[in-house]
């Protein structure tokens, strides 16, 4: 049987970081589409990001994306934060909408554009010295586009060279964390691909790089599950970036587009202790069309809802039943759990922890998306451009 008031214990304490990114504006390849009282600036980021966790109870730090997030004073942006019951979490580079980094950055063939883009990245770990962030979480859009372009071989070799030189300048309870992605904007070779090659890096640098696994950036058919397992268990899962795809990297709501896989994702979580040994939970995701902050929300408690189910499997009959070989059986116990309703135990947590029970309904009586429509009406809107 499973001890409910362990799994409550371990729903109050879950924690989401929410990204920066996802309060401004984005869209497509082809348009990004402006909304009314998305921030200006990362401290109105800041701001509404409270907003979530002022509700969920459960979204406690909010991530940085370098140079969205640039700011004169980053100490100062950390204090503002802290006055909003939030602290700053992982920092983001960007090496990727420079016009030098048309051939890669880390990678580039050009030692100069290599220094620059490692360059960003020192400067990223000095931004996390400012804000007592752990995490330094790298993506890149490093890669290829025809055969014969450059050597594979020797992007690995520069990738790990500044790699390592970013390694060494991390301080104590700092991580690296590397991110990997199928494709784009590459289309023949990416130069950290896939999970095998991030945890490669990551075994030659050292305990502090950790691998980020971003839930949209596979194959179709990938057994998403199998790979968090793995790294689990070779203590290499730094985190995960949550979002929901149907084709590629779409960067939908998690568990938009299929909530069992994220049920089966967070059953190796729970299973693999990942809740308690450090593994970060960030969403990244971007609200095109719908409204920023209800959308993180939902996000933040279909995140909640899979971690529940998770926690309701009976781990006991379970393992009596992969043990005797009984196939329908053990599959029975992972269904009886995914079918729960656990939204009735989830409103209890949040009264339990003086939230509102409903988050969604809480926040539209907050009057928050009023007030930032009629207060955000000057200067320039937030968002990566397109």
């Amino acid at each position: 049987m499973t001890d409910l008031a362990a799994v409550k214990a371990a729903l109050r304490t879950q924690a989401v970081e929410t990204p920066s990114w996802a309060y401004g504006n984005s869209g497509t390849r082809f348009k990004v589409f402006a909304q009314a009282g998305v921030p200006r600036t990362p401290w109105e980021k800041v701001d509404d990001a409270a907003q979530v966790h002022a509700v969920t109870g459960v979204a406690p730090t909010v991530a940085l994306h370098i140079p969205w997030d640039e700011v004169d004073d980053y100490a100062a942006l950390a204090r503002h934060a802290e006055d909003r019951g939030l602290r700053l979490g992982a920092i983001n580079s960007n090496t990727f909408q420079d016009d030098d980094y048309r051939l890669g950055s880390i990678c580039h063939p050009d030692a100069a554009v290599r220094r620059k883009a490692v360059g960003h990245l020192l400067e990223c770990v000095d931004i996390m010295d400012a804000t007592g962030s752990n995490d330094l979480k790298l993506w890149f859009a490093d890669g290829t586009n025809y055969p014969g372009q450059d050597d594979i071989r020797g992007r690995q070799d520069r990738l790990g060279e500044g790699l390592a030189e970013v390694y060494e300048r991390l301080g104590e309870g700092q991580r690296m964390l590397l991110e990997y992605k199928l494709f784009e904007p590459a289309f023949y070779t990416t130069d950290v691909p896939d999970w095998g090659t991030a945890y490669a890096h990551c075994l030659k640098l050292g305990p502090k790089a950790r691998v980020v696994v971003d839930t949209g950036h596979h194959a179709p058919g990938t057994n998403i599950e199998f790979i968090v397992a793995t790294l689990l268990r070779e203590e290499r899962l730094g985190g995960f970036d949550f979002n929901s795809r149907f084709y590629a990297d779409d960067d939908l709501m998690v568990g938009a587009a299929d909530p069992f896989q994220l049920f089966r994702i967070m059953c190796e979580v729970v299973g693999g202790g990942g809740l308690t040994s450090g593994v970060a939970f960030m969403l990244d995701q971007c609200h095109n069309i719908e409204a920023k902050i209800p959308a993180i929300i939902r996000s933040v408690m279909n995140v909640q809802e899979a971690t529940a189910k998770a926690l309701l499997v009976d781990r006991s009959a379970l393992s009596a039943a992969q043990g005797s070989g009984d196939v329908l059986e053990a599959n029975a116990v992972l269904m009886d759990a995914y079918n729960t309703d656990v939204r009735p135990l989830l409103r209890d947590v949040r009264e339990e922890m003086g939230l509102d029970p409903e988050p969604l309904a809480a926040y539209r009586r907050s009057g928050w998306a009023e007030k930032i429509v009629a207060d955000r009406v000057r200067g320039r809107q937030a968002g990566w451009g397109a």
